[in-house]
Protein backbone atom coordinates (compact mmCIF):
# COMPACT_ATOMS: atom_id res chain seq x y z
CA UNK A 1 0.00 0.00 0.00
CA UNK A 2 2.44 2.70 -1.12
CA UNK A 3 1.71 6.41 -0.88
CA UNK A 4 -0.33 7.45 -3.90
CA UNK A 5 -2.32 4.21 -3.92
CA UNK A 6 -5.68 5.96 -4.02
CA UNK A 7 -6.68 5.60 -0.39
CA UNK A 8 -8.04 8.18 2.00
CA UNK A 9 -8.40 7.92 5.75
CA UNK A 10 -11.79 9.05 7.02
CA UNK A 11 -12.25 10.14 10.65
CA UNK A 12 -15.73 10.76 12.01
CA UNK A 13 -15.83 11.50 15.76
CA UNK A 14 -19.13 11.44 17.62
CA UNK A 15 -20.00 12.16 21.22
CA UNK A 16 -19.67 8.55 22.35
CA UNK A 17 -17.75 6.90 19.50
CA UNK A 18 -15.07 7.45 16.88
CA UNK A 19 -15.76 6.01 13.44
CA UNK A 20 -12.91 5.78 11.00
CA UNK A 21 -11.95 3.85 7.93
CA UNK A 22 -9.82 3.49 4.83
CA UNK A 23 -11.65 4.19 1.57
CA UNK A 24 -10.81 3.74 -2.10
CA UNK A 25 -12.80 5.11 -5.02
CA UNK A 26 -14.72 1.82 -4.99
CA UNK A 27 -15.83 2.13 -1.37
CA UNK A 28 -14.70 1.14 2.12
CA UNK A 29 -11.66 -1.10 2.43
CA UNK A 30 -11.48 -1.07 6.22
CA UNK A 31 -13.87 0.43 8.78
CA UNK A 32 -13.92 0.52 12.55
CA UNK A 33 -16.03 2.10 15.27
CA UNK A 34 -14.48 2.57 18.68
CA UNK A 35 -17.06 3.16 21.39
CA UNK A 36 -16.26 5.39 24.35
CA UNK A 37 -17.94 4.44 27.60
CA UNK A 38 -19.21 6.95 30.13
CA UNK A 39 -16.28 5.93 32.33
CA UNK A 40 -13.71 6.57 29.58
CA UNK A 41 -15.11 10.03 28.87
CA UNK A 42 -15.51 10.99 32.53
CA UNK A 43 -11.87 12.11 32.68
CA UNK A 44 -12.67 14.86 30.13
CA UNK A 45 -15.78 16.29 31.80
CA UNK A 46 -15.41 20.03 32.27
CA UNK A 47 -12.65 20.26 29.66
CA UNK A 48 -12.54 21.27 26.01
CA UNK A 49 -13.51 18.48 23.63
CA UNK A 50 -10.11 19.00 21.97
CA UNK A 51 -8.50 17.60 25.12
CA UNK A 52 -9.65 14.20 23.80
CA UNK A 53 -7.29 14.51 20.82
CA UNK A 54 -4.49 12.23 22.05
CA UNK A 55 -6.96 9.74 23.54
CA UNK A 56 -8.88 9.30 20.28
CA UNK A 57 -5.81 9.51 18.02
CA UNK A 58 -4.16 6.72 20.00
CA UNK A 59 -7.12 4.42 19.50
CA UNK A 60 -7.22 5.13 15.76
CA UNK A 61 -3.49 4.46 15.39
CA UNK A 62 -3.78 1.23 17.33
CA UNK A 63 -6.59 -0.10 15.14
CA UNK A 64 -4.86 0.93 11.91
CA UNK A 65 -1.70 -0.83 13.01
CA UNK A 66 -3.63 -4.01 13.84
CA UNK A 67 -5.16 -3.89 10.35
CA UNK A 68 -1.76 -3.64 8.68
CA UNK A 69 -1.77 0.06 7.78
CA UNK A 70 0.94 1.00 10.25
CA UNK A 71 0.56 3.52 13.06
CA UNK A 72 1.08 6.60 10.86
CA UNK A 73 -0.64 8.15 7.87
CA UNK A 74 1.94 7.74 5.10
CA UNK A 75 -0.19 5.06 3.38
CA UNK A 76 -2.88 7.56 2.38
CA UNK A 77 -3.36 10.29 -0.22
CA UNK A 78 -5.50 12.50 2.02
CA UNK A 79 -7.13 12.58 5.41
CA UNK A 80 -10.72 13.78 5.72
CA UNK A 81 -12.56 14.51 8.95
CA UNK A 82 -16.05 15.44 9.95
CA UNK A 83 -16.49 19.21 10.09
CA UNK A 84 -17.25 20.97 13.37
CA UNK A 85 -18.90 24.10 14.75
CA UNK A 86 -17.28 26.54 12.33
CA UNK A 87 -18.59 29.93 11.16
CA UNK A 88 -21.44 29.64 8.60
CA UNK A 89 -20.20 28.18 5.30
CA UNK A 90 -21.51 27.05 1.94
CA UNK A 91 -21.82 23.35 1.22
CA UNK A 92 -18.59 21.77 -0.04
CA UNK A 93 -15.08 20.49 0.76
CA UNK A 94 -12.72 22.64 2.85
CA UNK A 95 -8.97 22.51 3.39
CA UNK A 96 -7.99 22.22 7.05
CA UNK A 97 -5.62 25.12 7.71
CA UNK A 98 -4.48 27.27 10.63
CA UNK A 99 -7.53 29.53 10.34
CA UNK A 100 -9.90 26.59 10.73
CA UNK A 101 -7.91 25.05 13.58
CA UNK A 102 -7.93 28.33 15.47
CA UNK A 103 -11.70 28.67 15.10
CA UNK A 104 -12.15 25.15 16.48
CA UNK A 105 -9.79 25.90 19.37
CA UNK A 106 -11.73 29.04 20.25
CA UNK A 107 -15.02 27.10 20.00
CA UNK A 108 -17.04 30.31 19.71
CA UNK A 109 -20.04 28.37 18.44
CA UNK A 110 -19.77 25.70 21.13
CA UNK A 111 -18.05 22.49 22.14
CA UNK A 112 -18.97 19.44 20.08
CA UNK A 113 -17.31 16.12 19.26
CA UNK A 114 -17.35 17.05 15.56
CA UNK A 115 -14.80 19.79 16.39
CA UNK A 116 -12.30 16.95 16.74
CA UNK A 117 -12.75 15.84 13.11
CA UNK A 118 -10.59 18.52 11.48
CA UNK A 119 -8.05 18.46 14.32
CA UNK A 120 -7.61 14.69 14.14
CA UNK A 121 -7.40 14.84 10.33
CA UNK A 122 -4.74 17.56 10.57
CA UNK A 123 -2.73 15.53 13.09
CA UNK A 124 -2.61 12.47 10.82
CA UNK A 125 -2.06 14.54 7.66
CA UNK A 126 0.87 16.37 9.23
CA UNK A 127 2.48 13.05 10.13
CA UNK A 128 1.93 11.68 6.62
CA UNK A 129 2.76 14.81 4.63
CA UNK A 130 -0.57 15.29 2.85
CA UNK A 131 -3.59 17.57 3.06
CA UNK A 132 -6.50 17.29 5.46
CA UNK A 133 -10.09 18.21 4.55
CA UNK A 134 -13.58 18.46 5.96
CA UNK A 135 -16.78 18.09 3.93
CA UNK A 136 -20.19 19.68 4.61
CA UNK A 137 -19.50 20.65 8.23
CA UNK A 138 -22.33 21.08 10.70
CA UNK A 139 -22.21 24.84 10.07
CA UNK A 140 -23.48 24.58 6.47
CA UNK A 141 -26.13 27.31 6.23
CA UNK A 142 -28.83 27.27 3.53
CA UNK A 143 -31.62 28.90 5.52
CA UNK A 144 -34.28 31.22 4.22
CA UNK A 145 -34.04 34.62 5.90
CA UNK A 146 -37.23 34.35 7.96
CA UNK A 147 -35.79 31.32 9.78
CA UNK A 148 -33.10 33.48 11.40
CA UNK A 149 -35.38 35.61 13.59
CA UNK A 150 -35.45 34.33 17.15
CA UNK A 151 -38.14 36.49 18.69
CA UNK A 152 -35.71 38.98 20.23
CA UNK A 153 -33.62 41.59 18.44
CA UNK A 154 -30.85 40.82 20.94
CA UNK A 155 -30.16 37.34 19.55
CA UNK A 156 -30.45 35.59 16.20
CA UNK A 157 -30.98 31.92 15.39
CA UNK A 158 -27.97 30.39 13.67
CA UNK A 159 -27.87 27.26 11.53
CA UNK A 160 -26.11 24.22 12.96
CA UNK A 161 -27.14 20.66 12.14
CA UNK A 162 -25.98 17.24 10.99
CA UNK A 163 -25.59 18.60 7.45
CA UNK A 164 -23.32 15.86 6.09
CA UNK A 165 -25.59 12.89 6.72
CA UNK A 166 -28.80 14.86 6.30
CA UNK A 167 -27.94 15.94 2.76
CA UNK A 168 -26.38 12.58 1.87
CA UNK A 169 -29.55 10.72 2.87
CA UNK A 170 -31.77 13.22 1.05
CA UNK A 171 -29.73 12.77 -2.14
CA UNK A 172 -29.75 8.99 -1.72
CA UNK A 173 -33.55 8.90 -1.41
CA UNK A 174 -33.90 11.10 -4.48
CA UNK A 175 -31.65 8.75 -6.49
CA UNK A 176 -33.72 5.77 -5.38
CA UNK A 177 -36.83 7.56 -6.59
CA UNK A 178 -35.10 8.36 -9.92
CA UNK A 179 -35.64 12.05 -9.22
CA UNK A 180 -33.44 15.07 -8.65
CA UNK A 181 -32.85 16.11 -5.04
CA UNK A 182 -33.64 19.71 -5.96
CA UNK A 183 -37.09 18.66 -7.20
CA UNK A 184 -38.16 17.07 -3.90
CA UNK A 185 -39.69 18.39 -0.68
CA UNK A 186 -38.42 16.36 2.25
CA UNK A 187 -38.30 16.25 6.02
CA UNK A 188 -35.11 14.58 7.24
CA UNK A 189 -34.82 13.50 10.88
CA UNK A 190 -31.24 12.70 11.90
CA UNK A 191 -31.15 11.09 15.35
CA UNK A 192 -27.72 10.79 16.92
CA UNK A 193 -26.49 12.21 20.21
CA UNK A 194 -28.51 15.22 19.16
CA UNK A 195 -31.42 15.42 16.75
CA UNK A 196 -31.48 17.53 13.57
CA UNK A 197 -34.86 17.89 11.86
CA UNK A 198 -34.72 19.75 8.58
CA UNK A 199 -37.01 20.91 5.77
CA UNK A 200 -35.61 20.49 2.23
CA UNK A 201 -36.86 22.40 -0.78
CA UNK A 202 -35.17 23.21 -4.12
CA UNK A 203 -32.04 21.30 -3.04
CA UNK A 204 -31.59 23.45 0.08
CA UNK A 205 -32.10 22.93 3.81
CA UNK A 206 -34.34 25.94 4.26
CA UNK A 207 -34.87 25.46 8.01
CA UNK A 208 -33.95 23.11 10.84
CA UNK A 209 -33.71 23.04 14.59
CA UNK A 210 -30.29 23.72 16.07
CA UNK A 211 -28.41 22.54 19.15
CA UNK A 212 -30.16 25.33 21.05
CA UNK A 213 -33.76 24.47 20.19
CA UNK A 214 -36.01 21.64 19.16
CA UNK A 215 -36.32 18.23 20.84
CA UNK A 216 -33.96 16.92 23.47
CA UNK A 217 -31.60 14.15 22.43
CA UNK A 218 -29.20 11.72 24.04
CA UNK A 219 -26.96 14.39 25.57
CA UNK A 220 -28.46 17.81 24.77
CA UNK A 221 -31.46 19.54 26.17
CA UNK A 222 -32.99 21.18 23.12
CA UNK A 223 -35.46 23.97 23.88
CA UNK A 224 -35.73 24.97 27.55
CA UNK A 225 -38.12 27.25 29.48
CA UNK A 226 -36.23 30.54 29.14
CA UNK A 227 -37.27 32.23 32.37
CA UNK A 228 -36.38 29.18 34.44
CA UNK A 229 -33.03 29.01 32.68
CA UNK A 230 -32.37 32.69 33.46
CA UNK A 231 -32.98 31.98 37.15
CA UNK A 232 -30.46 29.12 37.02
CA UNK A 233 -27.93 31.41 35.37
CA UNK A 234 -28.15 33.93 38.21
CA UNK A 235 -28.56 31.44 41.05
CA UNK A 236 -24.84 31.36 41.75
CA UNK A 237 -24.93 27.55 41.76
CA UNK A 238 -23.28 27.13 38.36
CA UNK A 239 -20.52 28.70 36.32
CA UNK A 240 -21.17 29.60 32.68
CA UNK A 241 -19.09 26.63 31.55
CA UNK A 242 -20.95 24.24 33.83
CA UNK A 243 -24.34 25.40 32.58
CA UNK A 244 -23.21 25.16 28.97
CA UNK A 245 -22.16 21.57 29.60
CA UNK A 246 -25.41 20.74 31.39
CA UNK A 247 -27.47 21.70 28.33
CA UNK A 248 -25.03 20.61 25.61
CA UNK A 249 -23.23 17.40 26.48
CA UNK A 250 -24.98 16.34 29.68
CA UNK A 251 -28.57 17.30 28.87
CA UNK A 252 -31.45 15.29 27.44
CA UNK A 253 -31.55 11.56 28.15
CA UNK A 254 -28.24 11.81 30.00
CA UNK A 255 -29.71 14.40 32.38
CA UNK A 256 -32.78 12.30 33.18
CA UNK A 257 -31.29 8.81 33.25
CA UNK A 258 -27.55 9.28 33.86
CA UNK A 259 -26.46 7.46 30.69
CA UNK A 260 -25.73 8.30 27.05
CA UNK A 261 -26.07 4.66 26.00
CA UNK A 262 -29.39 4.17 24.20
CA UNK A 263 -29.01 0.38 24.30
CA UNK A 264 -28.92 0.69 28.10
CA UNK A 265 -32.05 2.87 28.01
CA UNK A 266 -33.89 0.24 25.95
CA UNK A 267 -32.72 -2.47 28.36
CA UNK A 268 -34.17 -0.50 31.28
CA UNK A 269 -37.47 -0.04 29.46
CA UNK A 270 -37.67 -3.77 28.71
CA UNK A 271 -37.01 -4.42 32.41
CA UNK A 272 -40.00 -2.32 33.40
CA UNK A 273 -38.28 0.98 34.23
CA UNK A 274 -41.16 3.47 34.06
CA UNK A 275 -38.91 6.54 34.15
CA UNK A 276 -36.86 5.31 31.18
CA UNK A 277 -40.09 4.60 29.28
CA UNK A 278 -41.40 8.10 30.07
CA UNK A 279 -38.17 9.74 28.86
CA UNK A 280 -38.28 7.71 25.63
CA UNK A 281 -41.89 8.72 25.01
CA UNK A 282 -41.17 12.39 25.70
CA UNK A 283 -38.22 12.40 23.31
CA UNK A 284 -40.25 10.76 20.52
CA UNK A 285 -43.07 13.23 21.17
CA UNK A 286 -40.74 16.23 20.89
CA UNK A 287 -39.10 14.89 17.71
CA UNK A 288 -42.52 14.38 16.13
CA UNK A 289 -43.67 17.86 17.18
CA UNK A 290 -40.62 19.45 15.52
CA UNK A 291 -41.19 17.39 12.36
CA UNK A 292 -44.74 18.74 12.29
CA UNK A 293 -43.29 22.24 12.37
CA UNK A 294 -41.12 21.42 9.35
CA UNK A 295 -44.23 20.15 7.54
CA UNK A 296 -45.69 23.60 8.07
CA UNK A 297 -42.49 25.19 6.67
CA UNK A 298 -43.07 23.12 3.52
CA UNK A 299 -46.76 24.15 3.50
CA UNK A 300 -47.86 20.56 3.93
CA UNK A 301 -46.41 19.47 0.59
CA UNK A 302 -43.96 16.74 1.60
CA UNK A 303 -42.74 13.86 -0.57
CA UNK A 304 -41.31 11.81 2.30
CA UNK A 305 -40.12 11.82 5.90
CA UNK A 306 -36.67 10.25 6.19
CA UNK A 307 -35.46 8.79 9.50
CA UNK A 308 -31.71 8.37 9.85
CA UNK A 309 -28.83 8.41 12.33
CA UNK A 310 -27.78 5.85 14.91
CA UNK A 311 -31.10 5.88 16.77
CA UNK A 312 -32.96 4.94 13.59
CA UNK A 313 -31.77 1.40 14.45
CA UNK A 314 -34.22 1.49 17.36
CA UNK A 315 -37.45 -0.27 16.39
CA UNK A 316 -39.11 1.34 19.39
CA UNK A 317 -38.29 4.90 18.28
CA UNK A 318 -39.06 4.25 14.60
CA UNK A 319 -42.41 2.68 15.47
CA UNK A 320 -43.41 5.56 17.74
CA UNK A 321 -42.40 8.21 15.20
CA UNK A 322 -44.25 6.37 12.45
CA UNK A 323 -47.42 6.52 14.55
CA UNK A 324 -46.99 10.25 14.99
CA UNK A 325 -45.88 11.21 11.48
CA UNK A 326 -47.35 8.84 8.88
CA UNK A 327 -50.11 11.37 8.13
CA UNK A 328 -47.54 13.83 6.74
CA UNK A 329 -45.94 11.64 4.05
CA UNK A 330 -44.51 8.15 3.51
CA UNK A 331 -41.74 7.32 5.98
CA UNK A 332 -38.43 5.81 4.88
CA UNK A 333 -35.78 4.61 7.32
CA UNK A 334 -32.03 4.78 6.74
CA UNK A 335 -30.46 3.43 9.95
CA UNK A 336 -27.01 4.71 10.82
CA UNK A 337 -25.46 7.28 8.57
CA UNK A 338 -23.73 7.76 5.22
CA UNK A 339 -21.31 10.28 6.70
CA UNK A 340 -18.06 8.33 6.30
CA UNK A 341 -18.72 7.46 2.67
CA UNK A 342 -19.80 11.05 2.01
CA UNK A 343 -16.57 12.34 3.54
CA UNK A 344 -14.54 9.97 1.37
CA UNK A 345 -16.48 10.99 -1.75
CA UNK A 346 -15.68 14.64 -1.05
CA UNK A 347 -11.98 13.92 -0.67
CA UNK A 348 -11.86 11.90 -3.90
CA UNK A 349 -13.58 14.70 -5.81
CA UNK A 350 -10.66 16.91 -4.79
CA UNK A 351 -7.99 14.29 -5.48
CA UNK A 352 -9.47 13.60 -8.92
CA UNK A 353 -9.61 17.29 -9.80
CA UNK A 354 -13.40 17.36 -9.94
CA UNK A 355 -13.65 19.91 -7.15
CA UNK A 356 -11.48 22.66 -5.74
CA UNK A 357 -11.28 22.75 -1.96
CA UNK A 358 -12.49 25.94 -0.33
CA UNK A 359 -10.79 27.81 2.53
CA UNK A 360 -12.61 29.07 5.55
CA UNK A 361 -13.25 32.81 5.17
CA UNK A 362 -13.87 34.89 8.28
Amino acid sequence: MPHGSGRVLVINPGSTSTKFGVYTKDGPEFVRTVHHSDEDLAQFHGHSVLDQLDYRAGQIKSELQKAGYGAGASKFDAIVGRGGLLPPVASGCYLVDDVMLEQLRLARRGEHASNLGAVLAHLFAKEGGMNAYVVDPVSVDEWQDCARMSGSALVQRSCLCHALNTKAVARRFAREQHREYKEMRLIVIHMGSGTSISAHQDGQMIDNNTGEDGPFGIDRSGSLPVQQLIKLCFSGDYTEKQLDRLVFGCGGVSSYLGTKDWIEVERRIDSGDEKAAAVCEAMAYQIAKEAGAMAAVLRGKVDAVLLTGGMAHSKRIVSRLSEYLSWIAPIEVYPGEDESQSLADGAFRVLNGEDQPKRLQL
